[in-house]
This record gives C-alpha cells, sequence and structure tokens, in this order.
C-alpha cells in the first residue's frame, strides 16, 4: 500500500525530529530523508510531499495526518492512495466464481494492527457441500461484522468446519521481531504452519487461498529454509471470494476476542484495540502500575505506541 499525504513546514519539522533516528543513510534526489517504522517505509521531500509504503503505511499515514490537522486546523490535507487508482489488471471474475464455489483451504489472521493483544492465524477447510450453510449463516469478512455477532456465530462454525489455529503471544512476538524477522514474514511462517496441519489432514480440496499480504515471490522466500505449502491462491480481500478464508477470519478474530479479554484481566485494565492515542494512555499505567517489562508480556514493543509510553516517563 501507498499514500501520499502533502504537510506543512511545521509538521516537517516534527517529522525530521521524530525520524532522526530512523533514517537510511542514502537519501533520494529532492527528499529530506527515508526512514523505517516497523513495516512502513516514510519518504518526506522537500516540498512537503510525504509517501508511505507499506503494509502498515495507512496506520502511518493516519499518525500524521492528524498531527498535520492539529497543528494546521485551517487547511485540507491532501492525501492520495494506492487504493484509489483504478486497477490495471482486473481479476478473472470467472475465476474468482469458481474459487467461491469450490472446495477449499483458505487462512487469514487478526492482531497485526493491535499493539495488545496476540496475533492468531487461522486456516479452514470449506467442502462446497456446506457453502449454502455458511451462506444462511451470513459468514462474510470479520471486519464487517460486530465482535458480538462473531462471539455468536463462531461457535456454530466450529462444530461443523474443520480448522486449525495458532496464537503467537506479545512474549513471543517480541522474543521473534528483529531486523531479520518482520511481521510480514512472521505471518508467513504462521500461515504455512496452519496450512500444513490442513494439507496434512488429507481434506479434498480444490484451491488453497491465502489473503495477500505480501506478493507471492516475496512470501515463498521467507519460507525458503523451511517445508512449506505450495500451489497457493493469493489474492486481495479474499473474505470476500472464498467462504474458507472467511471462516478462518472469523475464527481467528473469535480467538483473538477471547485472548484480549484474558490478557486485559491479567493487568486488571480494559484494554483498547488498535494503536491510538488510547493505547498510549493504557501502556502507560501499565507501566507505572507494574514496570516497563510488563509491556513484554501484553504489547508489540516495535509499534510506535511503545516510544510514546517512555516519553511519558521522560
Amino acid at each position: 500500500m501507498t499514500i501520499t499525504l502533502k504537510v506543512s513546514d511545521n509538521t516537517k519539522e516534527k517529522m525530521i525530529e521524530y525520524f532522526k533516528d530512523k533514517k537510511r543513510s542514502k537519501t533520494p534526489n529532492y527528499a529530506v530523508f527515508i526512514a523505517d517504522e516497523a513495516d512502513t517505509v516514510v519518504t518526506l521531500y522537500e516540498s512537503g510531499k510525504v509517501v508511505f509504503q507499506g503494509v502498515s503505511a495507512d496506520i502511518d499515514a493516519a499518525m500524521w495526518k492528524e498531527v498535520e490537522r492539529h497543528l494546521n486546523p485551517n487547511k485540507e490535507v491532501y492525501e492520495k492512495s494506492s487504493k484509489d487508482k483504478p486497477k490495471e489488471k482486473k481479476e478473472d471474475d470467472f475465476l474468482i466464481r469458481k474459487i467461491y464455489n469450490s472446495s477449499s483451504i483458505g487462512s487469514d489472521e487478526v492482531g497485526t494492527g493491535d499493539y495488545f493483544g496476540p496475533i492468531v492465524v487461522t486456516a479452514c477447510f470449506v467442502a462446497k457441500e456446506n457453502i449454502a450453510w455458511l451462506e444462511e449463516l451470513g459468514v462474510k469478512d470479520s471486519k464487517k461484522m460486530t465482535d458480538e455477532k462473531i462471539m455468536e456465530v463462531v461457535p456454530l462454525i466450529i462444530k461443523k468446519i474443520p480448522y486449525s489455529s495458532m496464537i503467537l503471544s506479545n512474549k513471543e512476538y517480541n522474543e521473534k521481531y528483529s531486523l531479520d524477522i518482520n511481521m510480514n514474514k512472521i505471518k508467513a511462517i504462521l500461515h504455512n504452519k496452519v496450512l500444513t496441519n490442513m494439507v496434512n489432514s488429507n481434506y479434498k480440496y480444490d484451491y488453497i487461498v491465502v489473503d495477500q499480504f505480501a506478493k507471492p515471490y516475496v512470501y515463498y522466500n521467507y519460507l525458503k529454509d523451511t517445508n512449506y505449502v505450495k500451489n497457493i491462491t493469493f489474492t486481495t480481500k479474499a473474505e470476500d471470494k472464498c467462504l474458507s478464508v472467511a471462516c478462518a477470519s472469523l475464527i481467528s478474530r473469535y480467538i483473538f476476542i477471547r485472548e484480549f479479554d484474558k490478557l486485559g484481566e491479567s493487568v486488571d485494565m480494559f484494554l483498547p484495540k488498535g494503536s491510538g492515542s488510547n493505547v498510549d494512555e493504557i501502556g502507560h499505567k501499565i507501566v507505572v502500575k507494574y514496570g516497563f517489562d510488563k509491556l513484554k508480556e501484553v504489547a508489540k514493543l516495535n509499534f510506535k505506541n511503545t516510544e510514546k509510553i517512555k516519553e511519558f516517563e521522560e
């Protein structure tokens, strides 16, 4: 994903200060800097144009958009997203229908954009005989369903639909995350594990579908040193095109909600989802009550929220 903003000089100064320790050594022509922010590459140009590229581009762009609005309340913020561009190559509608009406194994994950809470990845097998039943149940992308509805529907799904899930706790995530193992590599490893479990169960499937979060060659490169599932169909918005992915999304969300609630109980606080400013406030309260090391157990420390929480202590 690529998002472009146009910021004012006062916001540029804030960005220069914020990214001073995250800048790359080489700077493109006409750029002030190019820097790495978790899974996003940020390039600030002398003109005030800022380009955010990567999986978390929307999250990082939203943060700086709010900074620009705060500093310049009477100025409209220019924003352009790669999502707004017309698709150069339209996906084959026939193939989409064929996948939707087939028996398939699909996988999806939740929790990667949340500072608190684990990452949950699930793979499901949906036989074409169960498609009508799932449609009657109202199965669709978990992002379009309330948490209350998910908690009501998923217990019915897991009684009938085979699945495999993996939960990566925050503690495990912080131990694994490094310059060599970023968020997408962690996701690829987890997807491969649950897909392997389903493939080895010998279900008669026509397709293996993954909601695309990286180019196929990048995904397979992450797994080059392991035995990995091949012949995957990668597609964006896969929850809308394949019911096994939709079920995987719902089950992952169901597990995430339950684990998230347990995490809140463990610190005796209500934990907000996402990675907004309310997250920073709760993170600070956790540090005050339990010490900074507690964040290693309940939060993803590579998120920019961690730096903001540290600022509370200064």
